[in-house]
């Protein structure tokens, strides 16, 4: 997932015809995605995918308020105007990766509070998934980045965006997710981005990749609502956790109001905050900010 909206060429794929032209990025098979996913019992209810949108997340979210059933999901084959944290706008040329967003209803049984691990269980369930179908190893940055290495060097592939959206006493969170994935170096709109290509993966295929991430995704959070939400019991604190990037790291955290905080990132709490050890001596809780690596341990 990529910060810009400047792409070389023809960042469409298509000719004035309107057909895709990019032979190397074919479009999405829906009916066997519907097939191999949407399943009696599943928590996927629903799959669609449109040629182009603004925002898979602002769509579902309009959905979520009409009532749309808990297991939608979205995919767009481009997004001009996808969002990431901190209301940044990214975009990527047509069919050159994965950008979906799906809409949970943890329901009474997952405590408000808890909520805030699913943008880091999506992280894991990506990372668990991108490992076995792509045999790329993904790492987790605190809270949403999913880096990978290219050149000897960590970047960011892709990032996650979850929004809670409350109608009529019922908590939805949309969940959203960017990955590149055949994008070139050449289309590369900063030299920290990074993509499933770049850093050799063994699989293209989106198909086979979204229904790798989707079916992941559907594993660990069955596990977490199981558990009450609980991060320990389900084991989701224990894999963010061996899959984190941040942790181990001198970091930055750029707090809200114009804060700053330096330290070594030392844990993630109970809450899905990251921990910051400052060199007085303090440990401070983050839940909210942007984190930079400063360097490493």
């Amino acid at each position: 997932m990529t910060e810009s909206h400047d792409h070389p060429g023809n960042p469409s794929g298509r000719d004035h015809t309107g057909r895709w032209t990019d032979l190397e990025r074919p479009p999405l098979g829906l009916r066997a995605l519907r097939r191999g996913l949407i399943l009696p019992g599943g928590l996927w209810t629903s799959l669609d995918v449109v040629e182009a949108t603004g925002s898979t997340n602002t769509d579902l979210a309009a959905r979520a308020a009409d009532g749309a059933p808990e297991g939608a999901v979205l995919v767009a084959e481009e997004q001009t105007a996808g969002r990431g944290r901190l209301d940044r706008r990214w975009s990527a040329p047509a069919r050159s990766g994965i950008f979906f967003s799906v809409l949970l209803r943890p329901g009474p049984g997952v405590p408000a509070e808890r909520l805030g691990w699913l943008p880091l269980l999506t992280g894991v369930a990506v990372a668990t998934a991108l490992s076995r179908a792509a045999g790329v190893d993904t790492a987790l940055k605190w809270p949403n980045d999913l880096l990978v290495t290219v050149d000897g060097e960590e970047r960011k592939a892709g990032g996650i965006l979850a929004e809670r959206t409350r109608q009529a006493g019922d908590d939805a969170v949309v969940v959203g997710v960017g990955l590149n994935v055949s994008l070139r170096a050449a289309e590369l709109p900063v030299p920290t981005a990074g993509s499933l290509a770049l850093a050799n993966a063994v699989s293209l295929d989106r198909d086979t990749l979204l229904r790798a991430v989707l079916r992941s995704l559907e594993r660990w959070y069955g596990q977490w609502r199981e558990a009450g939400g609980d991060p320990a019991a389900s084991r989701l604190q224990e894999a963010y956790t061996a899959g984190c990037a941040t942790l181990g790291r001198r970091v930055r955290a750029e707090l809200p109001g114009g804060r700053e905080l330096v330290g070594e990132a030392v844990a993630v709490d109970g809450d899905g905050r990251l921990v910051v050890a400052t060199d007085d001596g303090g440990r401070h809780p983050v839940g909210a900010g942007d984190i930079v690596h400063v360097r490493g341990a």
